[in-house]
């Protein structure tokens, strides 16, 4: 049998009653890369980071409690025969979609609470919230909670520590390393967006490049797990990185639209001056 065994047991330590996990430390790990490159990018940009920060803070909140939900819908069945799986969040299961929904629309609301421009902020997030993703996918390997379907290519994960979250019936056969999949779409991601960092986009346009791209990655990579199927023979993170494609397609729209009056504007305005 090929492929690559994953014998790491998702537990590192039990302190009384709680065990501490691989998922939950990178996770922790990733959320706080996010936050320390969100704030200097937001330095870089001149906002008020004091302001960026406490934003920062109430979007996690919110985006740890849409990750957990979508997770919980995605496999409504298994947590419907035991509800109480839902509040362990301790032990995986959360979905980034969920996050990235929730944790924006609570970003939204304290932007405009706050007086913070919507756009630059975006734009100051994205490199953050990416980098932030890489590390959290980290502890999935381990947790075996993001699992692709069987395959017979030579990297694929065998898991085999009792302990691991990966569907019983997929244990000791080799299943696509969807986390690592995920995980070098990101990087290569990542590098375009620092390309386009040093141009000068239209605010919002950075953060847009990101959503569209990570939808792209989402849509295609899907096809090698094993999710409940939505619509069309597509499963819940298809349907919803089509929706969101199509969103991020709309908005990049709506600023080129909204920044060329301003470019004809300044244009005018300079040869007036001359």
């Amino acid at each position: 049998m090929s492929g690559i065994t994953i014998n790491i047991d998702p537990v590192i330590v039990h302190l009384g009653g709680f065990a501490v996990r691989w998922y939950g430390l990178t996770f922790a790990g990733g959320i706080g890369v996010a936050i320390l490159l969100v704030l200097r990018e937001a330095k870089r940009r001149g906002l008020n980071t004091d302001k960026v920060a406490n934003l920062a803070i109430g979007a996690v909140i919110g985006g740890l409690v849409g990750a957990r939900l979508f997770h919980v819908v995605d496999r409504l069945d298994d947590y419907l025969a035991n509800p109480i799986q839902v509040f362990r969040v301790y032990q995986g299961g959360m979905a980034i979609w969920g996050g990235l929904v929730t944790g924006g629309v609570v970003a939204v609301f304290l932007a405009r609470r706050n007086g913070l421009p919507i756009g630059t902020l975006a734009d100051a997030s994205v490199i953050g919230m990416l980098a932030g993703q890489m590390v959290g996918r980290l502890g999935c390997i381990v947790n075996g909670d993001a699992y692709g379907g069987p395959t017979g290519m030579p990297w694929g994960f065998v898991y085999v520590n009792p302990g691991a979250m990966i569907p019983e019936a997929l244990k000791g056969i080799p299943t696509h390393p969807y986390p690592v999949y995920e995980i070098l779409w990101d990087l290569a991601l990542l590098g375009l967006l620092l390309f386009l960092r040093r141009r000068e986009l239209p605010a919002g346009m950075l953060f847009l490049t990101y959503v569209a791209g990570y939808a792209i990655a989402r849509f295609t990579l899907t096809f090698v797990r094993q999710e409940a199927v939505w619509l069309w023979g597509l499963q819940e993170a298809q349907v919803v990185a089509m929706v969101t494609f199509i969103a991020a397609m709309a908005g990049a729209v709506y600023v080129l639209r909204a920044r060329a009056p301003a470019a004809r504007r300044s244009s005018a305005s300079s040869r007036r001056e001359r």
